[in-house]
């Protein structure tokens, strides 16, 4: 067999924008996006990348693209689907640095183990926290998430203090699936955890419109609230 040929199952990536500025925050990257994700989010913004077969290109199509930009980005996000799910992953990212490229992830934090491989290798962890205690399962519609998820908290809280990553905590908001109250007890418990960084997003239905109404939820308590608890927060919405 030729070793030059493109296999289906190195195809994993699903496509690239080649310039964001709000994937990283303060930061001008490239996002790559990789297919595939095992969990079912009802407010996810990448429905489509859920599958495997979702990926179009393989990873020296996406380099040649991230050298020619060297000097104008800053660096680039590896997001999804779920990258992590991509055993190749932490041989992108280190192709990618030696571009002279800062790294940034988006992870769920599906596969902790996978994640902490990614130790003194990633710049900055964008880590979506589900839920609050108790509710991480209603959100993703797996089972077993919620263990997953807290470990990977865990393993991420470690690349900041011995990887010299900097970790920002992401929860999108679906009242569907939490309450104000269970808004409360999230941010208390990523406070106690170590947590320093947060932000809370408004989600979206599969066709782009808001869950909720911002001006009416969660309220300005909340918002009050994890403001007061984060060294840095952001609420973003529309």
């Amino acid at each position: 067999m030729n070793s030059t040929c493109t296999t289906e199952s190195s195809l994993a990536l699903a496509g690239v924008a080649p310039f964001s500025s709000c994937d990283w925050p303060g930061r001008l990257v490239a996002t790559v996006f990789v297919a595939g994700c095992p969990w079912r989010c009802g407010y996810c913004h990448n429905p489509g990348l859920q599958a495997r077969s979702a990926g179009q290109l393989a990873w020296p199509e996406v380099r040649s693209m991230l050298a020619a930009r060297v000097g104008f980005l800053d660096g680039v996000v590896f997001s999804g689907g779920e990258p992590t799910l991509a055993p190749q992953l932490a041989d992108w990212i280190q192709d990618a640095r030696q571009l002279g490229l800062a790294i940034g992830l988006h992870t769920a934090g599906i596969y902790p183990h996978r994640l902490a491989v990614l130790k003194g290798l990633v710049d900055w962890i964008g880590l979506d926290i589900k839920a609050a205690p108790g509710g991480v399962d209603a959100v993703t519609g797996v089972p077993g998430s919620e263990s997953r998820m807290w470990q990977a908290l865990d393993v991420a809280l470690d690349m900041v203090a011995d990887g010299g990553a900097t970790l920002e905590c992401r929860t999108t908001l679906d009242p569907r699936v939490m309450t104000a109250d269970s808004l409360h007890r999230l941010a208390a418990t990523l406070q106690v955890r170590g947590v320093t960084h947060a932000a809370l997003q408004q989600g979206r239905d599969a066709k782009g419109q808001p869950l909720f109404d911002a001006t009416q939820w969660p309220g300005q308590a909340v918002l009050d609230d994890w403001q007061r608890r984060f060294c840095q927060f952001s609420w973003r919405h529309a």
